[in-house]
């Protein structure tokens, strides 16, 4: 393990900055943070989240696939991608952080998404330890450990400090390349900072959660419930929670014509919007009832039905905070429970 002292932060952000990309929470006027790319003077937010996730690194809300020009009776195709940049994305949570091993289930599963991978190859993860927990967390439930958060590197920030783990080869070249300013230490503030939070975690609202009545061996019982019209009949179907969350990987493909040829790009689509799924025969979920049923369960049933149990959530509690009539996953999860048996 390897510590910072806090004094010199900007120094380990200017020496990162200096080989590549950095992104870091930053908070704006209106006190949310979200990742920026930092340029001097930036100040890392002490915000427990990001009010979007960081999935925008790897998929991002819009993203151009190619470009077509046309001359007559000939079609060049463009491929629009340049060499990605390698980058850094500093300060992501354990929440965040576990949300990238699903999408990688979805995007790097044959057939391979390019884009994806790409931005996946050249980015390097230091997460942060959560201090402060909120009570819309639930991060625990789906086994992940707030306090020691995957990434390339785990950071964990304490009293004057911050303290770094290397967990990947990427994480160690990262930190050898800010040697200078580290140095070697015990564990002892880490593991302290751990009971502590650890002991907070326990008390939390979301504490008693637990999705283990859900997966693939209730669809029927949970898809045929007669809950669903009840808990949908407010939903407003505006998306709010598919934007905000960070495993949600539904997109839409479109054609703009540009005057001198076609952009193709792909932007981020809801399972809640009425064109959704949309073909040329019509919709196949023509009421709010249906696309209701369909967000919670691909996150309770059917991700976890074809990932050896994984559940499509994280418990990162932006649903909880962004609905605006207060409808979420836990609430859903409970209202079914009596279904799952």
């Amino acid at each position: 393990m390897q510590k910072l002292a806090l004094a010199n932060l900007g120094r380990f952000f200017e020496a990162v900055a200096a080989r590549q990309a950095l992104y870091l929470p930053v908070e704006d006027a209106g006190g949310q943070a979200s990742f920026q790319r930092w340029a001097p003077g930036a100040k890392l937010s002490g915000a427990l989240n990001t009010t979007r996730s960081a999935k925008d690194f790897f998929f991002p809300q819009t993203e151009d696939l190619v470009n077509f020009k046309v001359r007559g009776k000939e079609i060049e195709i463009i491929d629009p991608r340049t060499e990605q940049e390698p980058f850094v994305v500093f300060g992501v949570r354990g929440c965040d952080a576990r949300s990238f091993s699903i999408l990688d289930k979805v995007f790097l599963a044959d057939p391979v998404d390019t884009y994806y991978q790409s931005r996946r190859e050249h980015g390097t993860i230091v997460s942060l330890a959560c201090t402060r927990p909120e009570e819309t967390c639930f991060c625990t439930s789906f086994g992940i450990d707030p306090t020691c958060p995957q990434g390339d590197v785990t950071a964990w920030m304490e009293g004057d400090a911050l303290y770094f783990a290397a967990n990947t080869p990427k994480g160690e070249a990262l930190l050898a390349q800010t040697a200078e300013l580290l140095e070697a230490c015990g564990d002892e503030a880490v593991r302290a900072q751990q009971e502590r939070v650890s002991a907070i975690l326990e008390k939390l609202p979301l504490a008693g959660f637990s999705t283990q009545s859900f997966g693939g061996q209730v669809l029927i019982q949970v898809f045929e419930s007669e809950k669903w019209a009840g808990l949908s009949q407010s939903c407003l179907g505006c998306g709010t929670c598919t934007f905000v969350c960070p495993t949600c990987q539904c997109y839409d493909i479109k054609d703009m014509d540009t005057g001198h040829g076609v952009q193709r790009f792909r932007c981020w689509d809801s399972c809640m919007y009425s064109d959704f799924t949309r073909m040329a025969h019509g919709n196949p979920r023509l009421t709010q009832k249906e696309r209701f049923r369909q967000r919670f369960m691909h996150k309770l049933v059917y991700f976890p039905a074809n990932n050896n149990g994984e559940y499509g959530c994280v418990g990162c509690g932006r649903c909880l905070a962004k609905c605006p009539i207060s409808m979420n996953i836990v609430k859903v999860a409970r209202a079914l429970e009596g279904d799952c048996k």
